[in-house]
């Protein structure tokens, strides 16, 4: 991966903003957050790995109990406005 460095200068306090917001809500640094909103405005797919869900499903089929205590979790989540 390619390590270039950008300064980025008149950021609107709007998008400011917004941008700080997300990655205080989600945990994550503003240059990550900055750095996603810069992948999706421009249309590039971030890199995923296919097993980033691993945690999820486990390595065996889920009984009810996972699977409910999974659905409870996921309708926990918090929904960005």
């Amino acid at each position: 991966m390619n390590d270039t460095q950008y300064t980025i200068r008149s950021v609107p306090s709007r998008v400011d903003l917004v941008l700080r917001k997300r990655a205080k809500k989600t945990g994550r640094s503003l240059n990550d957050v900055a750095l996603e909103a810069l992948a999706k405005g421009s249309g590039v797919v971030p890199d995923a790995s296919f097993d980033d869900l691993d945690w999820f499903i486990g390595g065996k089929t889920l009984d009810d109990k996972a699977f409910d205590d999974a659905m409870t979790w996921l309708d926990n989540l918090p929904t960005e406005t």
